[in-house]
């Protein structure tokens, strides 16, 4: 990792409000990077129109056949523009397909995922609404390297978040994003300080 600030590529399939406290927290100084290129999987998703609108390069990838993962040649595109954009560092933020290999290989150890819920519970789609299902009275969110399995890297920081007795998915869904929008950027700031080190299944974050 160069000396200069962590150049960020960020991956999403909609809205973008992760990568919106992405993008504010570079402006703030609060991550030492910036973020270099925004891809997406949804030609419409409003993530492109966020770094569009501050000059950063946003692309497209696809279509896809499949919905929950990448042909290997679309992998191999989108691992390619961002190794051409100089990233350091793969921020999945609300990205919506389970990432394989080319990907994984050419980023290993430099990408990150939030995911809502904490894992290991509740892995995969729509986890707000499992962790309702289930009756817990507490879920939240994890930050976590991402590896070959669905939600299943080494964990990096979690955040709780109560479940209310009148919550509705929606409800719930928008408290943990709160929570995500903290948590992510907090996350890639001890990335960017080399504070990170991974053992095994075991995060230890360095002093």
């Amino acid at each position: 990792m160069s000396s200069e600030k962590l150049r960020i590529g960020v991956l999403g399939s909609g809205n973008g409000s992760n990568c919106e406290a992405i993008l504010q927290a570079c402006e703030r100084g609060q991550i030492p990077g910036r973020v270099v290129v925004v891809v997406s999987d949804i030609a419409d998703a409003f993530i492109l129109e966020r770094a569009r609108k501050r000059g950063i390069p946003a692309q497209f990838v696809g279509p896809s056949w499949f919905k929950t993962k990448f042909e290997p040649e679309l992998e191999t595109q989108m691992a390619n523009i961002l190794r051409d954009a100089g990233v350091e560092l793969v921020a999945l933020a609300g990205y919506m397909r389970v990432v394989k290999t080319p990907l994984l290989s050419a980023f290993a150890g430099k990408m990150l995922n939030v995911h809502p819920s904490l894992l290991p519970a509740f892995p995969g789609l729509h986890a707000w609404e499992q962790a309702l299902q289930a009756g817990v009275r507490v879920t939240g969110c994890t930050v976590h390297f991402v590896n070959e399995g669905v939600d299943a890297g080494p964990i990096i920081l979690q955040q709780a978040v109560p479940v209310l007795a009148d919550d509705t998915p929606a409800t719930l869904h928008q408290r943990i994003q709160v929570e995500e929008h903290t948590l992510l950027p907090a996350a890639i700031r001890l990335f960017a300080q080399n504070k990170l080190q991974i053992d095994g299944r075991q995060v230890t974050i360095l002093e």
